[in-house]
């Protein structure tokens, strides 16, 4: 280097020559604009950063939105040594020296790499393989940026050894609160110059700048910079100077890129949706920006029998039409083609009932290959060596050209994959379907076959419990209630079950879940295979003795989206105390579903037995069976208890009572956890047992035996819903 040479600066140091989009980086999470969602406190994001734990990832956005700047963040917070190449100006070499100099790193001092590359969807295959056994055994941590969606434009394998986090275009008022910022900030904005914006100039700026913060400060230095000084020494950024300095919104279409795609997709489920405005706007964007008239087409004929079908057969003849005469015509005048095809589509009935053949397409690809049933095969080759095709009944010989037979293999036989609906057409014949359908039904043997796998008789439960399917019908119920958002943080009450906390991060991997467990096996448990899950993929779990206003401090600042829960009010002493100390974790749009079966409300035994002709049998078993459930714990919760805790801890809750219909079928494994005798866990006879005499428990389980075991009988229950819903 010689003397009049100019040091080269680091990655992340700005100087006053620099462009005020780079002065004004922000350079803490504090000073960050926008990303809430996933960078808001208690965030899975803003949580792995703040405690330097952060795996791989890849942020994902449009331009101006915080990727580059969120990985100057990290290299500010972490201990790690932080690399940073650029991928348009890197290549193999490039990256071979970073890895190298990130592996003497940890082999001579012990200390971890994060290796940032921006806009990394341009490497090709061979430069993001390079990566992957580095990212692979750990040597480096991986940041990656890019305007590109990741899940088409990286390596598959680059994207599952990654966490991926899409960043959303910055809102108005963030925006806003940028440029207000790179006004006042003496240090590295024009907090020393006597600049002023009119709220017109600024409103503009904002809109036009289309969620990008970098466009919108390129378009304040210009302003700032071009305006020269009035009379009072005042630089006034007007309207007119805020039209000058941004003239016009950028266009984000490419044919390649995520802005075709999105666009196409908001076009077709306009026309789903049945939207003819809203269609017709997704059209013009696309043939504004130069889309192929062919590709839209194309989309067009797909969606007229994948989302109208048989309600109206006609559909794909008249998009085949307008797709004939554009071919004869061109543009422009074919661009009333394009909305009559549109508008034809939009506006017509729906149906996607041909979605049944891929229902049938997973049925062959997954299920056993079954054999063509007999009286279906070929008798032209086979009929008198094997029989082939003996039995067949000729439809047309039958009045209205019908006759019920087996078409379907033996091991198909009752399966449905079509459903036709009740819209236009089809409606005309989903009458004659299900008639045709009810008279092959007769053809079969109705037969149940009962399931003794361990597997289902481990999610049965307690003995008074309902089982699996009510389990999972009340856990999809409450999700369809809080309907949460990816990035939602979650609280789970009593959740060692771990069916609502496991729903909760699939449904959430961007947010926080949190789990409240007892001190008790079921919550090791739990933790045993939260355990097992990667670190950023667990939930936060904190084990208490209790349900009590104090379990509630171990989430302490934390603002919940939504709090959820499942048999767990009974297990409250003081359920306004609970309900009050609550309400400090949510906020207005915090949405709450909470449920509670009744156990006085379960099915008795007894009452399950068909016939009771000996009175005095039955009469004592019904006494005995009513004192064991009324020292069932919980009994005197009620949804009038809720209602005045609620009321009275100045909760929002709504609580209503419930029936959820049900049927059980005994297993052997269940008849047994009943009707057997369990020193270590008493059973339903051993409880039995401790009010009646030996004999008489005897001639019990005897007819229970014969009248229940192997039987699939009602099992319904009464459940408490205590719910908030703020919309």
């Amino acid at each position: 280097m010689s003397l009049f040479d100019r040091p080269a600066k680091s990655n992340f140091e700005h100087t006053a020559s620099e462009p005020l989009a780079a002065r004004m980086r922000p350079r803490t999470l504090d000073e960050f604009w926008g990303q809430t969602h996933i960078l808001a406190p208690g965030r899975l994001l803003r949580r792995a950063i703040e405690a330097d734990q952060l795996s791989s990832v890849i942020f994902y956005g449009p331009p101006g939105t915080g990727k580059t700047t969120l990985a100057r963040i990290i290299a500010n917070s972490t201990k790690s040594k932080f690399l940073s190449i650029n991928a348009v100006l890197s290549g193999v070499k490039e990256i071979r020296d970073s890895i190298e100099s990130a592996r003497q790193n940890y082999e001579l001092v012990g200390r971890k790499s994060i290796l940032f590359v921006d806009e990394v969807h341009r490497f090709n295959k061979s430069q993001q393989d390079a990566l992957l056994p580095w990212v692979e055994n750990g040597t480096i941590t991986l940041i990656g940026a890019t305007t590109e969606n990741p899940y088409f434009e990286v390596n598959k394998a680059l994207v599952s050894r990654s966490r991926v986090f899409q960043l959303q275009p910055l809102t108005e008022a963030d925006l806003k609160g940028i440029a207000t910022q790179a006004i006042a900030d003496e240090e590295r904005g024009y907090g020393l110059l006597p600049v002023a914006i009119r709220d017109d100039a600024m409103a503009h700026l904002v809109n036009v700048a289309n969620g990008d913060a970098r466009a919108l400060l390129n378009a304040l230095e210009l302003a700032v910079t071009t305006t020269p000084p009035d009379s009072n020494g005042l630089i006034d950024i007007t309207l007119a100077v805020a039209e000058e300095s941004i003239q016009q919104r950028a266009v984000l279409y490419d044919k390649e890129g995520d802005a075709h795609f999105d666009t196409i997709s908001a076009f077709i489920k306009s026309i789903r949706g049945s939207d003819p405005d809203a269609a017709l706007y997704w059209l013009a964007r696309m043939v504004q920006a130069g889309e192929s008239p062919n590709f839209i087409f194309r989309r067009l004929l797909i969606s007229a029998c994948e989302d109208i079908g048989l309600a109206d057969p006609q559909a794909v003849t008249v998009v085949a039409s307008c797709a004939s005469a554009f071919d004869r015509i061109g543009l422009p005048e074919g661009r009333y083609h394009l909305a009559h095809a549109t508008l034809y589509l939009a506006t017509a009935p729906k149906s996607n009932s041909s979605m049944g053949f891929f229902d049938a397409l997973s049925v062959v690809q997954k299920e056993n290959s079954y054999d063509v049933p007999n009286p279906l095969k070929d008798a032209s080759r086979d009929k008198h060596g094997f029989g082939h095709g003996e039995g067949y009944l000729y439809p047309h010989a039958y009045r209205d050209h019908w006759v019920a037979q087996q078409y379907l293999p033996d091991g198909l036989q009752g399966r449905i994959f079509y459903h036709p609906t009740e819209m236009g057409y089809e409606a005309s014949i989903a009458e004659r379907v299900m008639r045709n359908r009810e008279a092959q039904l007769t053809l079969l043997e109705d037969q149940r076959h009962e399931n003794q796998d361990s597997g289902e008789d481990r999610w049965i439960g307690r003995t008074f419990d309902g089982g699996a399917a009510r389990a999972q019908a009340i856990r999809d119920e409450i999700f369809e209630r809080i309907r949460p958002e990816k990035n939602a943080r979650i609280l789970d009450i009593h959740a060692a079950s771990g069916l609502l906390s496991f729903e909760a991060l699939r449904r959430c991997p961007e947010g926080g879940v949190y789990s409240l467990v007892l001190q008790d096996d079921a919550s090791r448990n739990f933790e045993a295979l939260m355990a097992q899950r990667p670190p950023m993929e667990r939930a936060t779990i904190a084990r208490v003795q209790a349900f009590d206003a104090d379990a509630l401090n171990a989430f302490d600042n934390i603002p919940f989206d939504a709090v959820i829960g499942r048999n767990f009010m009974h297990l409250v002493a003081n359920l306004t105390e609970f309900l009050s100390k609550l309400s400090e974790h949510i906020h207005p749009q915090t949405r709450i579903a909470f449920c509670n079966i009744l156990p006085s409300s379960l099915p008795h035994i007894s009452q399950l037995i068909p016939c009771r002709e000996n009175n005095d049998l039955f009469s004592q078993w019904t006494r005995a069976e009513t004192e064991i459930l009324n020292e069932e714990e919980g009994m005197d919760f009620s949804e009038t208890k809720l209602e005045e805790s609620a009321k009275m801890a100045n909760f929002p809750l709504q609580v209503r009572t419930c029936e959820l219909q049900g049927r059980l079928t005994i297993t052997p494994s269940i008849f047994s956890r009943w009707f057997a005798r369990h020193p270590e866990s008493p059973s339903y006879l051993d409880k039995l047992a401790m009010r009646l005499p030996q004999q008489t428990c005897e001639r019990i389980a005897q007819w229970a035996l014969v009248h229940l075991k192997g039987q699939n009988v009602p099992w319904p229950s009464q459940i408490l819903w205590a719910t908030h819903d703020p919309s």
